[in-house]
């Protein structure tokens, strides 16, 4: 798998604090190119955008797929029958293009485009169910 082409940008001004922000991601897999019978190019876009618009991340590159002849045809015949591309598949380019974007992010000062996770607040002593009895 290769990247081809960053384009990251950060509009909001260093001195003022990020907003509550929301953001969304877009990958396309542009198509699928038989290279010979055990391998297929996969061309694919990353967009982050954040919204307020405080910065943009683009990412393009190509991933690669190789498999036995069968399998390379019927990734080949599901792509020609507008069917979705093999998980896996997905699931590589997915990986690798986040990781770069959470460095990108990291780089412009921004937010990572996925979600952080939420730590709540913490039970409270004394606030225990009415009188339930779990015993056997």
């Amino acid at each position: 798998m290769a990247i081809g082409s960053i384009s990251a940008e950060r509009f909001w001004d260093l001195e003022k604090p990020i907003p509550p922000i929301q953001i969304a991601t877009n990958i396309n897999i542009v198509s699928m190119q038989r290279k010979t019978d055990v391998l297929v190019e996969v061309p694919f876009a990353l967009t982050i955008v954040y919204n307020p618009s405080i910065a943009q991340i683009s990412l393009k590159g190509t991933a690669q797929t190789k498999g036995e002849k069968t399998e390379i045809d019927n990734i080949i015949k599901d792509y020609e029958d507008k069917k979705p591309p093999p998980q896996i598949v997905v699931q590589s380019i997915s990986n690798l293009v986040f990781l770069e974007s959470i460095l990108i992010s990291r780089t412009l000062n921004i937010p990572p485009p996925i979600p952080l996770p939420q730590i709540g607040e913490p039970p409270k002593q004394g606030n225990k169910p009415a009188d339930r009895d779990y015993s056997a």
